[in-house]
């Protein structure tokens, strides 16, 4: 019975960690307002343009495109890439290896 009952605690704990990492702060979260696409949405985007995982990201303001991108760090086979995705058209405008020096 011990075992159940830790096996359910473990599932449940699963569970709220999943529910609860779309709604972890970032980096640039209140300039969301003015975004079209979600970070969710984004997230989608860079994962398709560079398969991997994202290990940051933010929301900032930068030249190119609308000037509001998501800017997502991917881990794709021990390398780093920086994938940027605009924030109002979801274009991808950037898909490179990660700078010396790292935002």
């Amino acid at each position: 019975m011990t075992i159940r009952v830790l096996a359910g605690l473990a599932s449940i704990g699963a569970g709220l960690l999943i529910a609860s990492s779309a709604a972890i702060a970032y980096s640039g979260q209140e300039m969301e307002k003015d975004a079209k696409v979600s970070m969710q949405q984004a997230s989608a985007i860079a994962l398709k343009a560079r398969p991997g995982t994202i290990t940051d990201r933010e929301l900032e303001k930068e030249g190119g495109g609308s000037g509001l991108r998501y800017s997502f760090d991917v881990k794709s086979h021990g390398t780093t890439y920086e994938v940027g995705v605009d924030a109002v058209t979801g274009k991808v405008l950037e898909n490179d290896l990660e700078g010396k020096n790292p935002d």
